[in-house]
């Protein structure tokens, strides 16, 4: 298959971009990073106290009000968490593509606190994103309306066979698996925003918002092989993807360790997730070159979304397998978690499918 380059846009900066572009972007994510910290805290405590203040003798609709209240507390902390995430992401991956222009001990060490920082604080969502997924798909492949385990109850019709009844208790596993996951991956973050580790990561942000330890060739040098070679990255590792395969509607391999006792991911996904990975890289490193104002690709776009929903489908049936390896559970049960399993593996073949056509198109920018 002939190899699809990307192009850099057409409005691209005519002489060098030295040093000074990549300091102030870096200046920018670090205040970032720093704002949003602020705003988690805030909202973190204000919807906290509100918890903890809200008297027992209040009538039904303060109730209400002061739940809201903390409902929208709670949805900013979301949001600053997020936002922090963001700023973490792009601090790293813009120390990862120009790091010979930055100072080598302070960059290496710094990468992987804010790649730990990152991950921490994505788990949670994660996990609830997650649980959100396999229900939906519960719901659809079972002709429900709504949670598996509600439905029969609360409508009382009968089973339509081993799916559905299946379904009820697969949901409720599901429920309680991630469920606890979720809760403890909201106690690590919680942990960790409160750990001298992340307080020793917000320092150098702090110092990263004033002052960008750069290499004194960075004065003069030119950021775009840089960013050249991490395009080149993406294209090589794209070009090393099974397109073929992910232009036909089903590739029965990816099913082929589905029952597996092996608890390690399926081995076709890794090299997808890599180019998620380099995809994220080459984005990151057009903001440093041509700013927030640079033409979106459409096409990069839209495979980058792909790439997302491949992820979140292999993720959710890696947590489907795990969830029918749960010693002694009920024959329907498993029955429906292998079928859930196979849906999401199909999901994935379906994202290849939609990445494999996104990349094939001519680059379409809007300005």
């Amino acid at each position: 298959m002939a190899q699809q380059h990307l192009e850099p846009p057409t409005d691209s900066p005519a002489g060098p971009m030295s040093g000074d572009a990549l300091a102030g972007y870096l200046r920018a994510q670090a205040t970032e990073f720093l704002r949003s910290l602020r705003q988690h805290r805030e909202n973190g405590t204000d919807a906290g106290s509100t918890a903890r203040a809200k008297p027992r003798t209040e009538s039904r609709a303060e109730s209400r009000d002061v739940s809201r209240a903390g409902d929208n507390g709670s949805g900013e902390s979301v949001d600053a968490a997020r936002a922090l995430r963001r700023s973490a992401r792009r601090i790293s991956g813009t120390l990862h593509t120009f790091r010979p222009l930055l100072d080598a001990e302070w960059s290496e060490g710094m990468r992987p606190e804010l790649a730990w920082l990152s991950g921490t604080l994505a788990r949670e969502h994660a996990y609830a994103a997650r649980l959100e997924r396999l229900i939906g798909a519960l719901n659809r492949l079972s002709g429900a309306a709504g949670f598996p385990a509600q439905t029969a109850q609360d409508t009382g019709a009968p089973a339509k066979g081993s799916l559905t009844v299946g379904a009820a208790k697969a949901g409720a596993l599901l429920d309680r698996q991630l469920t606890l996951a979720r809760t403890r991956a909201h106690s690590a973050a919680l942990q960790a925003l409160g750990s001298s580790r992340f307080h020793a990561v917000a320092d150098s942000v702090a110092v990263l918002a004033s002052e960008v330890p750069l290499t004194p060739a960075a004065a003069t040098a030119d950021l775009r092989p840089l960013a050249a070679a991490a395009t080149d990255r993406l294209t090589d590792a794209v070009a090393a993807l099974p397109l073929v395969t992910a232009g036909h509607p089903y590739n029965a391999e990816a099913l082929v360790h589905g029952l597996s006792a092996d608890t390690a991911p399926h081995p076709q996904d890794a090299p997808w997730h890599q180019v998620r990975l380099l995809l994220r890289l080459h984005r990151y490193a057009c903001e440093v070159l041509y700013g927030e104002d640079a033409p979106i690709d459409v096409r990069l776009l839209r495979a980058g979304q792909a790439l997302n929903r491949h992820r979140d489908a292999a993720e959710a049936a890696a947590a489907a397998a795990s969830a029918a390896r749960t010693p002694r559970i009920a024959p329907a049960t498993a029955y429906a978690l292998g079928v859930l399993h196979a849906d999401q593996r199909h999901e994935v073949e379906a994202a290849r499918f939609a990445f494999q056509q996104n990349w094939q198109k001519e680059t379409v920018r809007t300005p």
